[in-house]
């Protein structure tokens, strides 16, 4: 019996590493480093890669050394999963906890009119396409999204996020998703998690502590393929992923 619940929490215990804003241009220096630690850790990441980026905050960054869109071509083949992070990552609305997932903030997608986030996701995966890259997942900028967005999503031929609550993936709304429950690197004893990272923001000691943190749970972390494969809507799991929801929306009040 012991063995046997072993098994079950090795089975069911992962970490899938999230690199939000990937765009032409981003801290390339921390992106070099971070594609040295993954290759050495042998780590497929998901990348949220924005296709169509006019965000004057991440304009502000160097351009990488080669074609973006070749350098997007070469973690494809090393496996590495790529999503699409919205589609130019510019905020100009304000949403009052109207999203989907009850964060609130800036956001490019939530209180939209579904026609206007249908014609995003549509260009977005145009470019993906010209690109002759596949994209089967999606993640908001600034986690803010709406029924719309699912909407949209669903008739674009795209039914998988990385993002939401719960301890396992989920199916809702005839989307997959895995969670995404934490700004910090936690690695939670069970489940299945997406941890978001920001490499444009790290400062020398943040890529120290990140790769400290891979190298001591590397045998936790998972490939985007096994995360999806998890989907578990069992009653158990959809009373955690209420609980996760309002635990950490009043941990985001009280802040």
């Amino acid at each position: 019996m012991f063995e046997s619940l072993k098994k079950y929490m090795s089975e069911n215990t992962g970490m899938l590493i999230r690199l939000d804003d990937i765009a032409e241009n981003m801290n390339w220096e921390m992106m070099d480093r971070a594609t040295v630690l993954f290759d050495k850790l042998q780590i497929l990441p998901v990348l949220g890669v924005v296709p169509k980026n006019t965000d004057s905050e991440l304009l502000s960054y160097p351009k990488g050394k080669v074609n973006f869109w070749d350098q997007v071509r070469i973690w494809k083949n090393k496996g590495w999963e790529i999503g699409m992070h919205g589609f130019n990552h510019r905020y100009d609305k304000y949403c009052k906890k109207t999203d989907y997932l009850g964060h609130g903030g800036n956001t490019e997608f939530c209180d939209h009119p579904y026609e206007m986030q249908l014609q995003k996701i549509t260009e977005g995966l145009k470019k993906f396409n010209s690109e002759n890259i596949k994209v089967r997942t999606f993640f908001a900028p600034n986690h803010t999204f709406d029924h719309n967005t699912l909407k949209a999503l669903n008739s674009a031929g795209i039914n998988e996020i990385v993002d939401g609550y719960g301890l396992m993936p989920y199916e809702e709304n005839e989307i997959k998703f895995i969670p995404q429950l934490f700004y910090k690197l936690i690695a939670l004893p069970f489940g299945i998690q997406a941890l978001q990272v920001h490499l444009n923001y790290f400062t020398e000691k943040d890529f120290n502590s990140f790769q400290e943190f891979l190298e001591k749970n590397s045998k936790k972390i998972i490939s985007y393929d096994y995360a999806i494969s998890k989907i578990n809507n069992k009653l158990n799991f959809k009373i955690a992923r209420v609980i996760s929801k309002k635990v950490l929306q009043f941990k985001r009040l009280i802040k």
